[in-house]
């Protein structure tokens, strides 16, 4: 009976360090959950589990080093969206906005991305920074007709509907 040859088994691996990685980081044990997820990419680079490496850099506050995984995770699958919204969102937090925004619309348009109203939302407070209140809104608005109630989408657009008064 074939063991650990079997062609499955480094995906199994890999998919249960990243379980592993993913709970350790929901506990706040960052370390595990850096070393989790590279268990995980040693066993089967997978986007997911660069991106949530990238993840946990960040929280730690290495956006470079996040970044660098987003990269990662897209050239594994280009096709994945997190990891566009993803260095769109450290980019702002760097202050690079005028990087974001192209990272935020190659999100939108991700054909393997779930929370599609993320970046709207970020590019949302691109536009903003840059003085575009109705490019923001209309953003804010997207996001709206794709997660209705997303609270801080409407609490944003309340605001900046505030300033057009």
């Amino acid at each position: 009976m074939p063991d650990s040859d079997e062609p499955d088994a480094p995906r199994e691996r890999a998919e249960s360090c990243f379980r592993k990685g993913y709970d350790a980081q929901m506990r706040g044990d960052l370390d595990a959950a850096i070393r989790w997820y590279q268990e995980s990419l040693a066993a089967q680079p997978t986007a997911e589990a660069h991106t949530f490496l990238g993840w946990t850099l960040s929280f730690r506050g290495d956006y470079e080093g996040a970044i660098r995984e987003c990269h990662r995770a897209i050239e594994v699958d280009p096709d994945f969206g997190n990891p566009y919204n993803d260095i769109g969102s450290y980019l702002i937090r760097l202050g690079r906005h005028d990087e974001a925004e192209a990272w935020l619309k190659r999100a939108m348009v991700a054909p393997r991305y779930e929370p599609r109203h993320y970046p709207h939302v970020n590019l949302a407070r691109v536009l903003a920074r840059r003085g575009d209140i109705q490019g923001a809104i209309r953003e804010l608005r997207m996001a709206l007709q794709l997660v209705p109630g997303y609270r801080p989408a409407r609490m944003e657009l309340h605001r900046l509907l505030g300033l057009l008064n």
